[in-house]
C-alpha cells in the first residue's frame, strides 16, 4: 500500500470515529438537556462591593483574600432578595464577608452564620468598619452533609450556600434537603460553585494537559490543616446542578455562569463546539444558581446521576 493510500484510509477511519463520537455525544445531550440560561439582575453590585471592602480585616493576608474573591462576593450578594415573612437569613460556610451585608445592606433583622465543626458549638462573631462594630451574630457549627441543621422548619427567608457543595465528602443531597426544610415556603436559596463544563476545562481535556477541574489543588500539607479545608471533591456541570437543586424541592429562578478573569481559553474551543453542534452557553468557570422553595414539592433523595445506589 502506498503512503498516500494509507493516509487516505487513516483519514476515512478518523472521520468515521468522529462521526460515531458526535452521535454518542448528541444522544447524551438529548437525554440530558442543558438548563435554560437565565441571568439574574445585579442592581446593588457596587453598593455591596463598597460595603464589603470597608470591613476591617485582621491582616494583609485577609485583605488579599477578600480582594481575590470580591467580584464573586458582590455578584452573589447583588442577587439577594428583600426580606419576606420571617426577616431571617442564614449563610452556610460564613467567612463574615457576606454575612454582615445581609443585615447592614439588605436589612435582614436576624442573620445566622454556620461553619463546619462539632454539632452544638456556637460562636459569637462581630464585624467592624473603621474600628466601630457594625454587626454581630451567632455562628453555629455542624457538618452540612451529615448533621440535621440546628434550626426548626421554615425558619429562614434566605439561605446562602456559596462555594460549599463542591467540598462535600458524602451526601450533598442531605445538605440541599436540609436547606429546603429550614427555608420558609417560597424562600430563596442562592448557591454558587465552580462549573466543571467550562471552556477552560474543555481545552485542558483536549490538550491532555492540566486537570480539567480548574480548582483541583490540595491544601498545603506543611501548614495547619483544618477539616473545613477539604479540597474540591466533586465539581458540577450546569445540568447536574439544575437536577440536584430541583430534586431537593426547589424551582430555579436563575442559573448562569460567568468567566473568571485569571482563567483563559482559546477561541478555537468555542469554534470547535459550535462546529459540531454542542452548546457554548454556560461555559464560564463560575456558576450561580438562585432558586425558591416549592411547598409540597416531591423530593428525589438520591438522584441517579449523583449516587451509586
Amino acid at each position: 500500500m502506498t503512503p498516500i493510500r494509507f493516509a487516505r484510509r487513516l483519514l476515512r477511519a478518523s472521520d468515521r470515529a468522529l462521526a460515531q463520537l458526535e452521535g454518542e455525544l448528541k444522544q447524551g445531550l438529548e437525554q440530558h438537556p442543558q438548563p435554560k440560561l437565565k441571568v439574574a439582575p445585579g442592581e446593588r453590585y457596587d453598593e455591596v462591593k463598597d460595603f464589603v471592602r470597608s470591613i476591617d480585616q485582621p491582616d494583609q493576608s485577609a485583605r488579599n483574600y477578600l480582594e481575590i474573591h470580591l467580584d464573586r462576593i458582590a455578584r452573589t450578594m447583588s442577587m439577594v432578595p428583600a426580606p419576606k415573612r420571617t426577616g431571617r437569613a442564614l449563610e452556610l460556610g460564613a467567612y463574615m464577608h457576606m454575612t454582615p451585608a445581609l443585615h447592614c445592606v439588605f436589612e435582614y433583622e436576624e442573620v445566622r452564620g454556620a461553619y463546619f465543626g462539632k454539632l452544638g458549638r456556637i460562636d459569637a462573631k462581630s464585624v467592624s468598619v473603621g474600628g466601630k462594630e457594625v454587626f454581630r451574630c451567632f455562628v453555629d457549627h455542624f457538618d452540612a452533609d451529615r448533621d440535621r441543621f440546628p434550626y426548626e422548619d421554615n425558619r429562614f427567608d434566605l439561605v446562602l450556600c456559596c462555594e460549599m457543595i463542591e467540598h462535600l465528602l458524602l451526601d450533598p443531597m442531605h445538605m440541599l434537603t436540609e436547606i429546603q426544610r429550614v427555608l420558609d415556603d417560597g424562600g430563596t436559596l442562592i448557591l454558587t460553585t465552580p462549573n466543571v463544563a467550562n471552556f477552560t476545562a474543555v481545552a485542558r481535556m483536549l490538550h491532555c494537559g492540566a486537570n480539567p477541574q480548574v480548582f483541583s489543588m490540595y491544601p498545603n500539607p506543611r501548614g495547619e490543616f483544618r477539616d473545613s479545608e477539604f479540597p474540591h471533591v466533586r465539581e458540577y456541570s450546569p445540568w447536574e446542578l439544575d437536577e440536584a437543586v430541583r430534586s431537593a424541592g426547589f424551582d430555579i429562578d436563575y442559573l448562569f455562569t460567568e468567566k473568571i478573569g485569571n482563567y483563559t481559553y482559546d477561541d478555537w474551543v468555542r469554534r470547535f463546539l459550535e462546529r459540531y453542534g454542542y452548546p457554548t452557553e454556560m461555559r464560564g468557570e463560575q456558576m450561580y444558581c438562585v432558586a425558591h422553595k416549592v411547598a409540597g414539592a416531591p423530593i428525589i433523595r438520591y438522584p441517579k446521576f449523583l449516587y451509586d445506589a
